[in-house]
C-alpha cells in the first residue's frame, strides 16, 4: 500500500456517528471474534474439567471397590494381617499369618489351593516357591506351616531303619525366635504312588545334630509333619526322561514348642506373637551325594509374597487409603498411597484458572468449596475389624488438565495472533484508507458549499489513494472529479476575468459619446437630457465591474425623498419617449412622499413596462395605480394578457430566469431575464420590495416603499 502523504490543512467538517460506523463494526467484529474465541476456549476448559470430575469420580469409585475386593481376598487379608510384621526382605524367611485359622497340610491340591489363594508364597528365579506362615487360630496349634515346591530329579529315598542320610533326598530346616535357634532334617520316605501322582511319600523328621547319618538311637519328632509330592511331567521335555526335572511339591509343619506353652500359660494369650516379624526360618533341600542343594530359601532374587505395596499400587495417582483396626488409635493406623501425581509443566495462571472454574453443582448455587472425595467401608478379617478410609485428589485431575491446557494454550494464542494480524492488516490497508477517503470526501462536500468554494477546494488531494483495489478505484474516481472541478473552477475564473475586461471595454468605448451626447443635450428641459444621465449612470455602475449580478449588487443607490405620485404622472407622460405608448396613470389624492432614489427607481419601473408592453395584446393599455397607507406606498402597474406560469411567480426575479413560454414580440429571438433582476434589486437597496401576481386578465407587478412624512 502506498504511504499516505501529508496535505495542507483543510477546513474538516464535524463528522457524526454514523460516519465511523463501517470502522466500529470491522473494530467491533474483531473484538467479538477474539472474545468469542477466549469465551470457547474457557467453555471447552470447564466443560473438560466437569468430565475430568467425573471420570474421576467414577475412576475413584471403581478404584474404591478394586481395593476392597483385594483387601477382602486372603491375599489382602494376608497383606493387611502382616503389615507390621514383615522383615527386611524375603529372605532369611519370616513367617506370615495366614488369613486361615490352619492349613489342611496333608492334602497336596488343599494346601496349595490355599497357599495360592493367600499369596504367601516366595518366588524365586528357577521356579522354585515356599511359604512360611502360622495360623490365625492359636487353638489349632503352635506351629508353623511350610509350604512350596521346586525341580528334582527322580526322588531317592530313606530305607526304614536306615542310618546313612548322604543317599537319600532330604530337607532340612532351620528356626531361629526369641535368641534360640531350633534345625530339623527329614528324609524322604517313599509311599505306593496315589492318582495322577507318580511319586509321593512323607518327610520324617528328626532333630538335626549337624552329622552326615542319624545316631541309633535318634527317633522320629512326634509333631513334625512332612510331605513329598513329585508329578511325572517333566519340565524340560528335550532332557532325558529318566534324568529329567520334575515338579516336587512339599508341605511340612513345624512344632514350635514355645507357641504351645503359650496356650496353657495363665497370662493373657495374645496372637500372633508380638515378634512374628522377627523370626526367621531357612528350608533347604538337599540331593543324595554330594548334598547339593536343590532348593535354598536364603538364595537370592527371591519374590516377596503379596504386599499392601501391591495393593496400592492398584490406588489412582494421589488417593490414599487409611486402614484402621476398630478399637485402635488413629496413630496405629496404616496408610496406603497411590503414585506420586506427575506434575507436568503447566502454566501457573491456567491452573488458578481451572481451580477457579466452577462446575455444575457449584453453577446450580452451592458456592461452597470444593470438596475432596472420600469413601468408607468395614473389612471383616478373622483378626478382627477394620476401618478402611478412602481419600482422593482432585489437585490431580486439575494439574492435568493444567498441563493438557498449557500444551494447547499454543493453539489459542496462534489463533488471536492471527485474529490480530487480520485486524492489523486490515485496519493498515482497510480501515486507515477508509477513514482518509471519508474525510477528504467529507472536506469536498464541505468546500464545494457557499462561502467554500475557492482556492481551498484546490489544495484537496486524493490521487495518493490510487490502486487497483476497491478503495483505489473509488479514490481514483473522486481524483478524477476533483480535477474537473478545479479545472471548471479555473475555467470559470478565466470566463468571469474575460467578461471583466469585455465590460471594461465595452464601459470605456460608451464614455466618449456619451460625453458628447451630455453636452449637446445639456438643458435640462431637452426630454434627452433625462435619458443620456440614466445611460450614464448605468455605465458608471458596470464599468470596471466582473458581471452584471456582481455590479447591481454592488452598486451604490442613494435612497432620497421623492413624490410618488408626481414620479409616476411623468412616467405615464412620458412613457412613450421610450417606446411604450398607452400607459395610464390612475391619479392619487396628492403628493406621496417615499424613500427612493429618482433614477434608479425609473429603471425599475421601466424594466417593468418593458415586460408588460412586450406580453400586453396590441391596444391595450398598461395601467399605474397608488394607493397609501400611514406607513407604506405601494405602485402597482397592471397589463391585460396571458398570465405567468404559478411555479415561475417566485423565481422572475433571479437573474436569467424568464418563462420561455410566453409569447416573444416579433424581431425577438429570446431574452435575457436580467431586467426583473435590476428592479428587485434596486427596490432592496432602496428598502422597498417588488411582487408579481397574476389577475383575471394579466398580470399585476407592486411595488411597495417605505413612506415619508
Amino acid at each position: 500500500m502506498k504511504r499516505l502523504l501529508r496535505h495542507p490543512a483543510l477546513e474538516m467538517p464535524r463528522l457524526g456517528l454514523p460516519a465511523f460506523r463501517l470502522r466500529i463494526l470491522v473494530r467491533g467484529v474483531f473484538v467479538l471474534l477474539a472474545l468469542a474465541t477466549v469465551a470457547l476456549s474457557v467453555v471447552l476448559l470447564k466443560e473438560e474439567k466437569e468430565r475430568g470430575w467425573q471420570s474421576y469420580q467414577h475412576g475413584f469409585a471403581r478404584s474404591q471397590s478394586e481395593v476392597m475386593a483385594r483387601l477382602r481376598h486372603p491375599s489382602g487379608q494376608l497383606a493387611l494381617l502382616n503389615a507390621g510384621n514383615r522383615g527386611a526382605g524375603p529372605a532369611p524367611l519370616a513367617p506370615l499369618l495366614l488369613p486361615y485359622a490352619a492349613l489342611d497340610f496333608d492334602d497336596q491340591n488343599k494346601a496349595q489351593q490355599a497357599v495360592e489363594m493367600a499369596g504367601c508364597a516366595v518366588q524365586y528365579p528357577d521356579g522354585s516357591s515356599v511359604c512360611a506362615a502360622i495360623g490365625n487360630n492359636p487353638y489349632a496349634g503352635g506351629f508353623i506351616y511350610l509350604v512350596g515346591s521346586f525341580y528334582a530329579g527322580e526322588l531317592v529315598p530313606r530305607e526304614r531303619g536306615a542310618l546313612d542320610l548322604q543317599a537319600v533326598h532330604r530337607a532340612r530346616i532351620t528356626l531361629d525366635m526369641r535368641g534360640a535357634s531350633y534345625r530339623w532334617v527329614a528324609p524322604f520316605e517313599t509311599l505306593p504312588p496315589q492318582g495322577t501322582i507318580s511319586t509321593r511319600g512323607r518327610l520324617t523328621g528328626f532333630v538335626d545334630s549337624g552329622e552326615e547319618s542319624l545316631d541309633a538311637r535318634a527317633r522320629p519328632v512326634r509333631d513334625f509333619r512332612g510331605w513329598l509330592w513329585q508329578n511325572g511331567q517333566c519340565r524340560d521335555l528335550a532332557g532325558a526322561v529318566p534324568d529329567c526335572l520334575r515338579r516336587t511339591f512339599y508341605s511340612i509343619r513345624l512344632p514350635v514348642e514355645l507357641f504351645r506353652e503359650a496356650l496353657f500359660d495363665k497370662q493373657r494369650l495374645v496372637w500372633p506373637p508380638q515378634d512374628l516379624g522377627n523370626m526367621r526360618v531357612r528350608v533347604e533341600m538337599l540331593a543324595p551325594g554330594t548334598g547339593a542343594a536343590l532348593f535354598d530359601s536364603n538364595a537370592p532374587g527371591a519374590q516377596g509374597a503379596a504386599s499392601l505395596a501391591d495393593v496400592a499400587r492398584t490406588l489412582l495417582p494421589g488417593e490414599q487409603v487409611q486402614i484402621r483396626k476398630l478399637g485402635t488409635s488413629d496413630s496405629e493406623a496404616i496408610t496406603l498411597k497411590g503414585s506420586e501425581v506427575q506434575a507436568d509443566p503447566s502454566a501457573p495462571w491456567l491452573l488458578r484458572l481451572i481451580s477457579w472454574l466452577p462446575l455444575e453443582w457449584q453453577a446450580a448455587g452451592d458456592h461452597q468449596a470444593q470438596p475432596v472425595p472420600a469413601g468408607l467401608d468395614i473389612l471383616d478379617t478373622p483378626a478382627g475389624n477394620y476401618a478402611v478410609t478412602f481419600t482422593g485428589n482432585l489437585r490431580g485431575v486439575e494439574q492435568g488438565l493444567a498441563a493438557v491446557a498449557t500444551r494447547m494454550s499454543w493453539y489459542l494464542g496462534a489463533m488471536l495472533a492471527a485474529i490480530a494480524l487480520a485486524w492489523l492488516v486490515v485496519e493498515v490497508g482497510l480501515i486507515r484508507r477508509v477513514t482518509a477517503l471519508t474525510r477528504r470526501a467529507a472536506a469536498v462536500s464541505y468546500n464545494v458549499q457557499d462561502g467554500h468554494i475557492g482556492p481551498r477546494l484546490g489544495d484537496l488531494d486524493v490521487s495518493d489513494l490510487r490502486g487497483s483495489d476497491e478503495l483505489g478505484i473509488l479514490a481514483g474516481g473522486l481524483a478524477d472529479l476533483l480535477q474537473r472541478v478545479k479545472d471548471d473552477i479555473q475555467r470559470e475564473q478565466l470566463r468571469a476575468q474575460q467578461e471583466r475586461d469585455m465590460w471594461h471595454a465595452v464601459g470605456h468605448e460608451i464614455m466618449s459619446p456619451l460625453q458628447s451626447l451630455m453636452v449637446l443635450h445639456g438643458s435640462a428641459d431637452d426630454p434627452g437630457h433625462r435619458y443620456i444621465q440614466r445611460m450614464q449612470q448605468a455605465v458608471h455602475v458596470l464599468y470596471g465591474t466582473a458581471s452584471p449580478a456582481e455590479a447591481l449588487q454592488a452598486a451604490d443607490v442613494p435612497q432620497g425623498r421623492l413624490d410618488l405620485d408626481a414620479f409616476l404622472r411623468h412616467v405615464a407622460n412620458n412613457a412613450h419617449f421610450a417606446g411604450i405608448d398607452n400607459v395610464v396613470y390612475e391619479g392619487g389624492a396628492g403628493p406621496v412622499i417615499v424613500r427612493a432614489d429618482e433614477f434608479a427607481l425609473e429603471d425599475v419601473v421601466t424594466h417593468i413596462l418593458r415586460n408588460a408592453d412586450r406580453y400586453r395584446p396590441p391596444g391595450t393599455a398598461i395601467t399605474l395605480t397608488l394607493a397609501a397607507s400611514e406607513s407604506t406606498a405601494s405602485a402597482t402597474l397592471r397589463n391585460q394578457g396571458v398570465t405567468i406560469a404559478e411555479d415561475l411567480l417566485g423565481r422572475i426575479f433571479e437573474l436569467g430566469v424568464s418563462d420561455p413560454s410566453l409569447p416573444m414580440p416579433d424581431g425577438e429571438c429570446g431574452h435575457r431575464g436580467q431586467g426583473l433582476f435590476v428592479a428587485k434589486t434596486y427596490m432592496a437597496k432602496m428598502g422597498g420590495t417588488i411582487n408579481a401576481r397574476n389577475t383575471a386578465d394579466g398580470v399585476a407587478f407592486v411595488l411597495t416603499f417605505q413612506r415619508l412624512g
